[in-house]
């Protein structure tokens, strides 16, 4: 099948090289719409990118990266950019996910690392940023709704249920609001950080927004496609609040609030990205997220547990989210 976008990428890019030896080989796609290329010239490699602009966020992608930049956070440079066509040439960071060397040995050191860029990302410029305001997180909410149980489990839910799944949404809503705002990256977990030269490496920040303190934090130690043991989250959370804590939410928050809004966003994400993982396979068509929908559904589970406002989430995962989940697993 002819690729008309690729076509286009390629001459964008033979004309900004001024070569006509540019030959792309794909490389693995992400959860979004963009797509990404590998290319050599005169012994040097490059990442162009094809990221259709009516789909993705691509001036804020240009925004986020002269901003981290200034910060001195490791990113990929921009060598030329189209924001309107949405063409991109990038710094070629190599293979190495931070997903790629954690184990039980490194995690530790690894998480540490990452937190460290936390703070300076929280504190960039806020300008022209959207605000994670209330609407905002209704609106990732209701992808569980929609997505998961209507769309992927053809779960109707009672009114009575729907009334306390709303109940809920609202404590949720309510943490990310009563936390400190700060930049977020909103999507920083070891997929999203590369091994580069003894460095950690920033990427896709394009959906940056100005929101909760605990967000990147939980979105790290609570990541969707691993899962470590409550120890080292706990450690990893610690050094986070001993070291940024005051710097980021003042002195006065106690570690029992921090640990309440590390815990509650962490449901609020995963509720979120069990919705999301159903979309990509029923309006994106991009199935393989669907095997890590189970491992959200039991973050939420195991920490509900210990919030007796959100009883009635866990009760609809376990009693029938979950069941219907594993059942399409096995068929």
């Amino acid at each position: 099948m002819h690729d008309v976008r690729q076509e286009q990428l390629t001459v964008w890019l033979a004309e900004k090289h001024k070569s006509n030896q540019v030959t792309l080989q794909p490389l693995t796609g992400d959860a979004g719409f963009r797509r990404y290329f590998r290319f050599q010239l005169n012994e040097q490699s490059f990442i162009a990118v094809d990221s259709p602009a009516q789909y993705c966020n691509n001036k804020a992608f240009v925004q986020m990266s002269q901003r981290l930049a200034q910060a001195n956070v490791l990113q990929p440079d921009i060598f030329y950019h189209d924001t309107e066509n949405g063409f991109f040439c990038l710094m070629d960071l190599g293979d190495t996910l931070l997903a790629d060397v954690l184990s039980p040995e490194t995690v530790i050191e690894y998480y540490q690392r990452a937190i460290d860029l936390l703070p300076v990302i929280a504190m960039l410029p806020q300008q022209n940023l959207p605000r994670y305001d209330a609407d905002f997180v209704r609106m990732e909410l209701d992808i569980f709704t929609q997505w998961l149980l209507k769309e992927h489990l053809d779960i109707t839910l009672s009114p009575e249920e729907h009334q306390s799944l709303a109940t809920c949404f609202d404590c949720l809503v309510d943490n990310a609001l009563a936390q400190p705002q700060v930049v977020m990256h909103r999507d920083f977990h070891s997929r999203n950080l590369m091994c580069y030269q003894q460095q950690l490496a920033v990427i896709d920040f394009q959906d940056a927004v100005i929101g909760p303190v605990t967000y990147d934090v939980v979105s790290l130690l609570r990541d969707c496609y691993v899962k470590w043991p409550d120890d080292v989250v706990e450690q990893a959370l610690k050094y986070f609040i001993v070291h940024y804590g005051k710097q980021l939410a003042g002195e006065n928050i106690s570690t029992a609030q921090w640990h309440r809004w590390f815990d509650l966003m962490g449901i609020q994400r995963h509720v979120k990205a069990a919705g999301i993982f159903a979309r990509l396979k029923h309006r994106d068509n991009k199935p393989s997220y669907v095997k890590d929908i189970p491992l959200t559904l039991h973050y939420i589970v195991d920490v509900c547990q210990h919030y007796p406002e959100l009883a009635s989430l866990k009760q609809l995962v376990v009693d029938k989210v979950l069941p219907l989940v594993e059942h399409k697993e096995v068929k």
